[in-house]
C-alpha cells in the first residue's frame, strides 16, 4: 500500500536513530534525501541499501509530481533530511501537502529534532513557546523583530555560526540587553555546548570565542 514516511535522522549522534526508523528505511521502495552524499554515510553505517534519490529545496518544486505518480502507483517512499525531522526548516512541506491533497497516506515518525533539547535545557519557560526557525535574511527582518519584541512566549530560532553575533546584537537592540537567552550548538555531538545568560553576556562570550556548528537560540519572552 502506498505511503509517504517522514523519517527523522540523527542531528549528530548516530545512536539517536530509532529502531523503527531503520526498519522503515530498509523496507521502503525509495528514500528521498536532501543530500545523498550526507545521507549515504548514515545508510552505510546501518547497512541500508535502499535506492536513494535527491530531494532538496532547489528541486522539490520540480520533483513533487513525479514522486506523487510513484506513490499513486503503489510504492512506499521515505523522506529524510540531512539531520533531524523533515519539513522543520528543511524540505518536506510541499510533498506532504501534495500527498494530503491526493489522499495519499502520510506518516511522520517521532525522532530527533534540534529545537526540543535546546528548549528543554535552556532553563527558560517551555510550557508555551513559538518556533521561528531562521529569521528573514533581509526583507521583513526588522518588521519581524519589532513584532517579536512584544512576544510573551519563549522564542526559538535557528542561526548559522557566522551570523550568530550579528543576530544576538539585533536581539539586544530590539529586545533589550537584559533579555535572557540560551544558545545551544553542536547538540548531541562531542563538543555540545549551551551558553546561558543575558543577551549582552552571551554576545560577549561568542565575540571572545567564535562559534562553530549548528546553532539553536532560545530567547525568553517579555514579562508583562
Amino acid at each position: 500500500m502506498s505511503k509517504l514516511y517522514l523519517v527523522p535522522t540523527p542531528i549528530g549522534n548516530l545512536e539517536d536513530i530509532t529502531l523503527r526508523a531503520i526498519k522503515i528505511l530498509k523496507t521502503v521502495d525509495l528514500i528521498l534525501a536532501e543530500d545523498t552524499r550526507t545521507s549515504g554515510k548514515l545508510l552505510k553505517h546501518f547497512e541500508i541499501v535502499t535506492t536513494m534519490q535527491s530531494h532538496h529545496m532547489h528541486n522539490e518544486h520540480k520533483t513533487v509530481d513525479r514522486i506523487i505518480d510513484r506513490l499513486k502507483g503503489g510504492e512506499t517512499i521515505a523522506l529524510i533530511s540531512d539531520a533531524g525531522t523533515p519539513a522543520i526548516s528543511d524540505p518536506g512541506f510541499l510533498l506532504t501537502r501534495a500527498c494530503v491533497e491526493q489522499d495519499i497516506s502520510v506518516e511522520c515518525l517521532p525522532g530527533a529534532t534540534a529545537f526540543v533539547p535546546a528548549l528543554v535545557n535552556s532553563g527558560l519557560p517551555n510550557d508555551k513557546f513559538i518556533f521561528e526557525g531562521f529569521l528573514p535574511v533581509k526583507k521583513g527582518r526588522q518588521t519581524r523583530l519589532k513584532i517579536l519584541a512584544e512576544e510573551t512566549r519563549t522564542m526559538i530560532f535557528y542561526e548559522s555560526p557566522h551570523k550568530l553575533v550579528k543576530t544576538l546584537t539585533q536581539f539586544a537592540e530590539y529586545f533589550g540587553n537584559e533579555r535572557r537567552v540560551s544558545v545551544s550548538r553542536e547538540l548531541t555531538k562531542l563538543y555540545e555546548e549551551t551558553i546561558r545568560g543575558t543577551v549582552q553576556e552571551v554576545i560577549q562570550h561568542f565575540e571572545n570565542k567564535p562559534p562553530k556548528g549548528e546553532i539553536v537560540i532560545v530567547v525568553g519572552g517579555i514579562h508583562k
